[in-house]
């Protein structure tokens, strides 16, 4: 009787763990055309009558312009495909970016905590990296036609190495909603603000440190 217990509940801890790490449901359809005045809030939109869906609704030109890179401190801008610019996304599980990165800009290390992500170098030259959970680095220089995967959920960055010139990157992601967390802003810029003391023993930095590390990052 015991084991059968146990195995029960190994079998109950699997199926919550597989279930946790499912990406986004399949479309029951062929496509939902995300109906954006819907006043329904949904984990992603209702659908519009399939009548009514258009060739418009599965395209878009949000990333046939370059971002401003001028925008933040860091020299990059990245232009995502939203249910606003394409609609026709909706529920299909994948996001498309456009990453512009000024010379000797970085994307600076985060993380999407509900996608994995392939990136295309399309201009430049672009050092790539993640940081698995044993504290492994991996990295890759990658030029115009190479690609590097980022897995799901773990600290990546993407870095111009070259001084003079921009570079152009294409992300797919397999979340119509991947979100993204910067790890030095969700340490010190955020609201209301991690105490002092927490930030100091994790950085083993001073007062003073964390205080200039919040005026540069914007806190």
């Amino acid at each position: 009787m015991e084991i059968s217990s146990l195995f029960l509940q190994i079998f109950l801890a699997l199926t919550l763990l597989t279930g946790l790490a499912k990406p986004d449901p399949d479309p029951l359809q062929d496509y939902c055309v995300a109906d954006t005045k819907s006043p329904l809030s949904l984990n992603g939109a209702p659908c519009l009558n399939p009548t009514q869906a258009l060739s418009s609704h599965f395209t878009t030109s949000a990333l046939a312009k370059p971002g401003d890179t001028k925008a933040n401190p860091f020299g990059f801008s990245v232009t995502l495909t939203t249910l606003a610019n394409l609609p026709g996304i909706n529920t299909m599980g994948i996001t498309m970016a456009r990453v512009d990165i000024a010379g000797n800009g970085l994307v600076p290390p985060h993380s999407h905590p509900r996608a994995s992500e392939v990136t295309i170098c399309l201009q430049g030259a672009i050092l790539v990296g993640f940081v698995d959970t044993s504290n492994r680095l991996f990295t890759q220089r990658l030029e115009p036609g190479d690609s590097f995967v980022f897995p799901k959920g773990l600290i990546h960055f993407l870095y111009n190495t070259d001084s003079r010139r921009p570079a152009l990157a294409v992300s797919g992601l397999s979340s119509q909603n991947p979100g993204a967390q910067i790890a030095s802003r969700a340490a010190f810029v955020s609201s209301p603000p991690i105490p002092d003391v927490i930030l100091e023993k994790a950085f083993q930095i001073s007062p003073e440190d964390v205080a200039k590390i919040r005026r540069n990052l914007g806190g």
